[in-house]
């Protein structure tokens, strides 16, 4: 699911590269869509015990495509500057191979990450909190500091989600495959989504 949900994100992205009148609008609608995918990924997360899989599912989907258009524009608008092309390349492949190491190793370590994970939680929540200051400070050298942090978080919470998923972890949170298969795809989404875009700021 977590594949589909890129595959779909991808092709939604390439929708509004190549469209102007799609990307002018997405543009403008920034904010609630921002908001939106805020909404769709709490209601999943808090309610997945009370949907059904399929409505789940179609949320999840409904979130990829979403975050689609959003990442069409980002993508657009960092190809325009020289070297672009080769810089959401390089992003994009750096994040598919950090990933992939940090899912095996969840996958294969015998080593507890739970711990890990709370620690990761909360450095995510200083990372939000540094994000919005950044904001207005708008400080080069905390936008470094931020995106490689970002980075470092997220190939940590991929390992420690991937462990909860071997572990059954999410099928007995849901008391459901089904749902759990959902729910995962959405965190391994994030992670993935987020590595990419912590290192297309560094790239």
């Amino acid at each position: 699911w977590m594949f589909a949900g890129l595959m779909l994100s991808a092709g939604v992205a390439y929708l509004v590269g190549t469209n102007e009148s799609l990307l002018l609008t997405v543009a403008q609608l920034w904010l609630p869509l921002l908001i939106g995918q805020f909404v769709l990924v709490m209601v999943i997360s808090a309610a997945i015990n009370k949907l059904s899989a399929t409505a789940a599912l179609g949320l999840f989907f409904l979130y990829a495509a979403t975050m689609g258009l959003t990442i069409g524009v980002i993508v657009w608008s960092v190809v325009q500057t020289p070297g672009g092309v080769g810089a959401v390349a390089s992003a994009f492949f750096s994040a598919a191979a950090m990933f992939g190491a940090a899912a095996f190793y969840g996958a294969v370590t015998k080593r507890e990450l739970a711990r890990m994970g709370g620690i990761l939680f909360m450095a995510l929540i200083g990372l939000i909190v540094a994000s919005v200051v950044n904001l207005f400070l708008n400080a080069g050298p905390l936008n470094l500091i931020i995106s490689i942090a970002g980075v470092v978080i997220f190939t940590g919470l991929t390992a420690y989600d991937v462990q909860r998923i071997t572990r059954g972890e999410y099928a007995a949170f849901t008391q459901s495959k089904e749902k759990a298969s959902v729910l995962a795809a959405l965190h391994l989404y994030l992670n993935f989504i987020n590595l990419f875009l912590f290192l297309l700021r560094i790239f």
